[in-house]
């Protein structure tokens, strides 16, 4: 797939490495020009000016990015997406990061709002860019939640997800990102009170299957 992923800290590096290594085709944006040219050299992606020129004719739109950013980017984006499904890996952090922080149901549908004609689906929030290198545990791969209300976008990103090493399970509509950004902050909080390594992960189990 073209994918093209905005942000190129812990996050979005760790997908640009993970998304190349899977062979996809994978565009890069990021504040900081030198921090950007040092990051492509490194992993081999292809680098692009702005938001609006790496948008173009992509299959896939990665946002790892603060959630204080979210709003500007999805301005940029409004004109150029097309049909490229967004994904939202991002967690509405507040600025003191001690709760989530949104105006709606959940900051996914903050996204969706701001762009109604988009195919938002929510991915990736609650694993750690920690295992992005190592997505698997006890012989099992780490399962990435999906949410989005278009199916054929939510099949696009379960379909990556896999490419990745991951075990994508659709949950459904986009109602669910409020459950699953409120998953990732206690992961987040439960790491950060305890003192651990960022390696916990969720994972959905039972007798019935889950695909």
């Amino acid at each position: 797939m073209k994918v093209f992923i905005i942000g190129v800290g812990n996050v979005g590096g760790g997908q640009v490495r993970s998304a190349i290594k899977a062979g996809h085709q994978v565009t890069v944006f990021a504040d900081g020009s030198q921090k950007l040219a040092e990051f492509v050299a490194d992993t081999g992606a292809t680098s692009v000016s702005s938001v609006t020129e790496g948008a173009k004719g992509v299959d896939l739109i990665y946002l790892a990015i603060p959630a204080g950013a979210v709003a500007a980017v999805a301005a940029e984006l409004k004109p150029v997406i097309g049909k490229a499904t967004l994904i939202d890996g991002t967690n509405p952090l507040n600025s003191t990061y001690s709760d989530l922080e949104y105006k709606g149901e959940s900051g996914a549908a903050d996204l969706q709002a701001l762009l109604p004609e988009v195919a938002v689906v929510k991915a990736f929030n609650t694993v750690f860019a920690s295992r992005y290198a190592t997505p698997s545990q006890n012989g099992h791969d780490l399962q990435v939640f999906i949410a989005g209300n278009n199916e054929t976008a939510n099949s696009k990103v379960a379909e990556y997800a896999k490419s990745l090493g991951f075990d994508p399970v659709v949950l459904g509509g986009l109602r669910f990102a409020k459950s699953m950004e409120e998953m990732a902050f206690l992961n987040i909080a439960f790491n950060a009170a305890k003192g651990l390594t960022w390696q916990s992960a969720w994972s959905l189990t039972g007798p019935d299957g889950l695909k």
